[in-house]
């Protein structure tokens, strides 16, 4: 007869215990990997991914879209999707700030291309002209920007003014501010050195001069043609000093961009701080007409980027100059 193996109860008790044990951590674990998921879902259900995707954006897009620096994501959410956003955030002069109005621009233009839709925004011309005007900046100096929504008072007038000799003006008490003069004879004496004669026909005008200016057109072409031509009294750019229309022997405003000097000033006014101030084709940003006489002086660098980047001083004062 063979003996049996007597097992104490006790034995019996610590293998239930341990199998116990098993369970429990089994269970703990997997409720602890539930548990993380859990909360590690709902805290991406609180990421701007998560969220964008939820209104139709793909995780790429989503993606993408938070990694532009800055962008109101927040108003983003208010809205539909856009498929006009990340092409957007993609232009060279994309600003956030006027994202919402890039979208409604582009909502009532679809005409308008993305880069278009930026430049109109950022200068301020998607309003009707002389409309949301401001005082400008006159702290900005030789970069101050006036135009049809920049303005500066009657009063104002720069306080380093000197006199143009007759020898490079048309007329009697021409004035320029000092810096811009003095770039212009550098200007003059190299472009005499090939050939060129540049004479400024206007240059400052005080803001009293402007207004007789305007009122006369006014009288001869009325409202539209006038403030595509002349520039309201306090939005003119010749009341800060630095501007100038010039002209040649033998030509003048009509036929100017048919002259050499005209040539000569398209590939060297640059690199004298000076910009064709209203270009062709530009006049939806600038509010004037084509003025191929019409220089502004900028400065080297600023003029140099103009030039470059084939953009209007509108454009580059919004990017890189407007704090507001």
């Amino acid at each position: 007869m063979e003996d049996k193996i007597y097992i104490p109860r006790s034995s019996e008790k610590k293998k239930k215990e341990i199998v116990i044990s098993i369970i429990v951590v089994i269970v703990v674990t997997i409720l602890s990997l539930f548990l993380v998921k859990y909360i590690k879902n709902e805290k991406y259900k609180k990421t701007y991914e998560y969220k964008l995707i939820q209104i139709g954006y793909t995780k790429e897009e989503a993606q993408e879209l938070e990694k532009v620096n800055n962008l109101d994501l927040e108003y983003i959410l208010t809205i539909e999707k856009n498929d006009n956003i990340i092409p957007l955030t993609k232009e060279k002069y994309f600003m956030n700030k006027n994202l919402e109005k890039y979208l409604a621009y582009k909502n009532d233009n679809q005409d308008k291309s993305l880069t278009d839709v930026v430049a109109i925004v950022n200068v301020k011309a998607n309003n009707d002209w002389y409309t949301d005007t401001v005082k400008t900046d006159t702290e900005k100096d030789l970069q101050i920007l006036v135009n049809k929504f920049y303005t500066v008072d009657e009063e104002y007038e720069p306080n380093d003014l000197v006199n143009i000799k007759n020898w490079y003006a048309y007329g009697d008490n021409q004035k320029m501010r000092k810096e811009a003069y003095d770039m212009f004879l550098s200007m003059y004496n190299a472009a005499e050195k090939d050939n060129i004669k540049i004479i400024i026909n206007s240059s400052y005008r005080p803001y009293t001069e402007q207004k007789e200016i305007y009122d006369q057109y006014l009288e001869w072409y009325g409202q539209e043609k006038t403030d595509a031509l002349a520039a309201h009294p306090g939005s003119s750019e010749h009341q800060t000093g630095l501007a100038i229309d010039v002209f040649t022997n033998g030509y003048n405003s009509k036929n100017f961009d048919e002259s050499d000097a005209f040539e000569w000033l398209t590939k060297n006014a640059y690199k004298y701080g000076f910009i064709l101030r209203y270009p062709k084709d530009k006049e939806y940003l600038t509010g004037y007409d084509y003025e191929s006489w019409h220089y502004r002086y900028v400065g080297k660098e600023i003029a140099e980027y103009i030039q470059n980047n084939n953009i209007t001083y509108d454009e580059y004062y919004a990017y890189f100059l407007d704090e507001k």
